[in-house]
């Protein structure tokens, strides 16, 4: 595939959203227009699901399409001041960004990075060319020097005023990013920390909700319109420079939403952030690419977060080498009907004491206690009714599974308030 041929890659990341807001998995309170065109114009996932139910170890496996307990990253590391020595993606890992550099693309960040904090971690050091953001879990919207341990960066040169609201910024530096790089193939990765606490926003968008009594779910209501406002402006930057049909893009979130912080909404799933439920793991995603992606198809086959890295190279026309150890497939021939069967035979997660494997329909998990509970996702998606002691042979089965996939990871190099360091694989539940 020639330069010329290869297409742009966008990534938009929302953060602490469950898919329950949105108008294209039936939200019905806060409009998101944007969000539901590119579900229209292109495809949305029904059964997606993001590697963890916390947001750092969900964007290490994004970031490198493996499961990030192979390299030890199953923790947040807790508030920036508080990092423990060896918090970051190890530099044995290789980014999405660094993969398509590889293949002659220009690359771009603009939002949340939350995988280090040293220099050698920094995103400009992890394969992207440009980057305006902040490095930790969460950050004012209004304010660039509210946490002196967590700084708003361009570059590597911490800035001192925010030139508006941060979401609107990262979106325009992501338009703004486009606009330079029209002419060459470029991957645009915008990991917004909307609607990630703390809940900040502007009057310009809050007095639209004058009708929603709660004031937190008032000022949620806010911070999601700019969030899809800036999809919007994103979405329309490729449509003005010609761009929309050589463009594959693709708007997740990296965990279900934390309801009693932020008011956003899993249902009909169980659960929330942090948790192995679906509401904690399952998550919304649409992607589009006009004449290649279907239009306003539907995929209910699982799908996994780790999935974009092969799939953004196969888009780029490069291969995925089996010395990568990547666990996420290429989508593409799936979502557009060429290949047959599933993506995956099973998915697996480990969080703590908290374990899942979903395998078809059927999910085992943990929540930390003794023993397993089952589900039949496409007959009980709310997880209601244990099945376990009526199939015994099945929960053995994919308890062995997921045994033998956990005898590949390792330890959690850190935990929130904790040593970290260790290195030893070590079998959990």
């Amino acid at each position: 595939m020639g330069a010329t041929a290869k297409p742009n890659i966008v990534l938009l990341f929302g953060d602490d959203l469950g898919p329950a807001d949105l108008g294209c998995y039936g939200g019905n309170e806060i409009p998101t227009p944007n969000i539901d065109a590119m579900a229209r114009s292109g495809i949305r996932m029904t059964d997606s699901y993001v590697s963890c139910p916390y947001c750092a170890p969900t964007r290490a496996g994004l970031m490198t399409g493996r499961y990030q307990t192979h390299f030890g990253f199953e923790f947040n590391p807790g508030p920036a001041a508080q990092a423990q020595e060896n918090f970051g993606l190890p530099l044995t890992e290789t980014t999405v960004a660094q993969r398509l550099k590889d293949l002659g693309y220009r690359t771009g960040m603009f939002g949340k990075w939350h995988l280090g904090y040293k220099p050698e971690l920094h995103p400009t050091k992890r394969g992207f060319d440009e980057f305006f953001g902040f490095l930790g879990g969460a950050h004012s919207y209004l304010d660039a020097q509210a946490d002196s341990a967590n700084p708003i960066y361009d570059g590597t040169t911490p800035v001192e005023k925010l030139e508006g609201y941060a979401t609107d910024v990262y979106g325009q530096r992501a338009a703004q990013f486009i606009e330079k790089n029209k002419d060459r193939p470029f991957f645009v990765y915008v990991p917004f920390n909307a609607v990630h606490a703390p809940m900040e926003a502007p009057a310009k968008y809050e007095e639209r909700f004058s009708k929603i009594t709660d004031p937190r779910r008032r000022k949620f209501a806010a911070m999601l319109t700019a969030l899809d406002e800036n999809v919007g402006l994103i979405l329309r930057t490729l449509e003005k420079n010609k761009l929309t049909e050589k463009t594959l893009v693709v708007f997740l979130t990296d965990n279900g939403g934390p309801t009693a912080v932020n008011t956003s909404r899993n249902e009909p799933l169980r659960g929330f952030k942090a948790q192995m439920w679906e509401g904690g793991i399952r998550i919304p995603w649409v992607m589009q690419w006009p004449g290649q992606i279907p239009k306003g198809k539907v995929y209910s086959n699982p799908v996994i977060a780790l999935d974009l890295l092969p799939t953004f190279v196969a888009a780029a026309g490069g291969k995925v080498d089996a010395s990568w150890k990547v666990d996420g497939v290429d989508l593409l021939p799936y979502v557009s009907g060429k290949a047959k069967g599933v993506p995956h035979e099973r998915l697996y997660w480990r969080f703590g004491r908290q374990w899942a494997v979903r395998e078809g329909d059927w999910k085992l998990m943990s929540m930390g206690d003794p023993g397993a509970s089952l589900f039949n996702l496409r007959q009980d998606v709310g997880e209601q009714k244990d099945l376990a002691a009526a199939e015994p042979a099945r929960v053995a089965s994919m308890k062995a599974a997921w045994d033998a996939w956990n005898a590949k990871n390792l330890d959690a190099r850190w935990t929130p308030g904790g040593s970290g360091g260790q290195k030893k694989k070590k079998k959990r539940a």
